[in-house]
């Protein structure tokens, strides 16, 4: 199998990613193996019910929901009841948020942390064709030939033997040696 980012052949084709580019080659391994169609993913067979987690964060919101709707009412009709009646609607109402807004997200920490949550989703390959043989290629172990062979390429000189330009102080040292010198 090759890698379809950078055409690395792969030591084996259970290889779970490129050994060059590191590309993930899972997903090509499903292609291939299923005629090119993605896999399919589908629940697991049975009944089709919420999750236990879910139920109860449903549940925990559903209870802060409810408080929002009846704390405001109990706290109106307790402004507008009668002198003898106003503390019963006032104790209804401390007692619905304090339910409501305390016991509502106690209800959903506890499902996040307790209780079960849906199974994970399992491979199912495809049931509506049979995946199409695969013909296996034959491969070189070598490398295809390079397209500039080396007859055409032209030696490296020697390094060695290239002679250093003179420098700029030889050529003044040379004059100040021919000037006559004082007496």
């Amino acid at each position: 199998m090759f890698c379809p980012r950078c055409g690395q052949q792969q030591a084996t084709d259970s290889m779970r990613f490129c050994s060059r580019c590191g590309f993930a080659m899972e997903g090509v391994m499903h292609l291939l193996a299923h005629g090119g169609m993605l896999p399919l993913y589908q629940p697991p067979e049975g009944e089709k019910t919420i999750s236990p987690r879910r139920k109860g964060v449903k549940q925990g919101t559903l209870l802060m929901l409810i408080g929002a709707i009846i704390v405001p009412i109990f706290g109106v009709m307790s402004g507008f009841a009668p002198p003898r009646l106003e503390n019963v609607f006032a104790f209804f109402a401390a007692i619905s948020a304090l339910i409501c807004f305390l016991g509502g997200p106690l209800r959903m920490l506890y499902a996040a942390i307790f209780e079960e949550g849906a199974p994970k989703y399992q491979f199912a390959p495809p049931t509506t064709f049979a995946p199409p043989a695969i013909p296996q290629a034959r491969v070189s172990a070598l490398p295809p030939p390079a397209a500039n062979p080396a007859s055409q390429w032209r030696q490296r000189p020697q390094t060695a033997e290239i002679v250093a330009p003179p420098s700029v102080t030889d050529s003044t040292t040379k004059l100040l040696d021919k000037e006559p010198k004082p007496e």
